[in-house]
């Protein structure tokens, strides 16, 4: 039977967790690459910044400040201070998963129209979440020459609470979007059907890494191997969560839709013609509901006179049938 505190298991498990540390910083550092100009559209204005992408760019770079503090502390080979340091990436890396929750949530919140008996609850959850996120310092580390920085404790029962409460949360908020979106009035579009799929893909995504996380946390079998799971789990939900913003930030189609709440609760499409300009995602609050407005790089539709749509070019207005509730009703002679 495997001794998993004697001290040659410790140090291969050591090794273990700096090579899949080496593997996931690289990882994440292609899925930022590939993405970073994305984030440089905001920073030249190119694109205009909403609120609700605010929490989407911390976790994505206190994502990447946990990882660049975890590899300093794999690498480090001169004396410094290792529980500060571990400290600083468990602040960051928590926060990480914390905004890809909160990110998955906020659309829940859009697609409900804000309602105050959806809002209240996702915003309770999401304190609670966050206090188990910010408890306090759950590992120790130590400098130990010849070896850099060495984790020797960790408090795996409050560890697994906290991954427990986040696959909660994300069950949640996957079950509000769902039924929501499940049935809208007038069939489903392509938002709509984009909206519930990222949904799923987060769910499955982030439930599995998290479970293996709090599997092995469950099992406590040395400090090393209780965390092993815990930066896959944080890495995979928040690229995911990122990617999900990101689509949906980045979503065109022929004309701009609009999702709005109905006065008895049902939801719907509209489809209005937008000029060509670049794309854009807001919220608005102009009636009971949220309406997702984009405009998009497609050309301009035109509609005739009972709302079908035309090429440029080939509307004559004189030559339109005026649908019959356009018309004024006869009076008597």
């Amino acid at each position: 039977m495997v001794d998993w505190n004697s001290p040659q298991e410790l140090a291969i498990d050591a090794q273990a967790f700096s090579n899949l540390i080496h593997v996931l910083f690289g990882l994440y550092l292609w899925e930022y690459c590939i993405s970073v100009s994305f984030d440089y559209a905001f920073l030249t204005g190119k694109r205009k910044f909403r609120w609700p992408l605010t929490f989407y760019f911390i976790g994505r770079y206190c994502l990447l400040a946990a990882l660049i503090g975890i590899i300093i502390a794999l690498n480090v080979h001169s004396k410094l201070n290792c529980q500060g340091l571990y400290t600083f990436n468990q602040c960051m890396g928590n926060i990480a998963i914390g905004m890809a929750s909160v990110n998955l949530s906020l659309r829940t919140m859009a697609v409900w129209g804000q309602k105050w008996y959806i809002v209240g609850p996702l915003v309770a959850i999401s304190l609670g979440h966050w206090s188990l996120l910010l408890h306090g310092i759950l590992l120790t580390a130590t400098f130990i020459p010849g070896q850099g920085c060495v984790i020797t404790s960790t408090d795996s029962k409050l560890l697994s609470a906290t991954f427990i409460y986040s696959m909660t949360f994300d069950f949640i908020v996957l079950l509000l979007t769902a039924f929501k979106l499940a049935r809208p009035s007038g069939g489903k579009s392509q938002l709509v059907n984009m909206i519930f799929a990222d949904g799923l893909y987060y769910f499955v995504i982030a439930f599995l890494s998290n479970l293996v996380a709090t599997v092995f946390m469950t099992l406590n079998l040395n400090a090393v191997m209780s965390i092993i799971a815990n930066v896959p789990a944080a890495i995979a939900s928040t690229i995911v969560a990122s990617r999900v913003v990101r689509r949906l930030a980045n979503y065109s189609t022929t004309g701009a839709e609009k999702f709005a709440s109905t006065v008895n609760g049902s939801s719907g499409f509209r489809s209005h013609g937008q000029p060509s300009v670049a794309p854009q995602f807001a919220y608005s609050k102009q009636q009971p509901g949220v309406h997702v407005q984009m405009n998009t790089f497609s050309e301009p539709m035109t509609y005739d006179a009972e709302g079908h749509i035309i090429k440029s070019g080939d509307l004559d207005p004189e030559a339109q049938q005026i649908s019959d509730e356009f018309k004024h009703p006869s009076y008597p002679g």
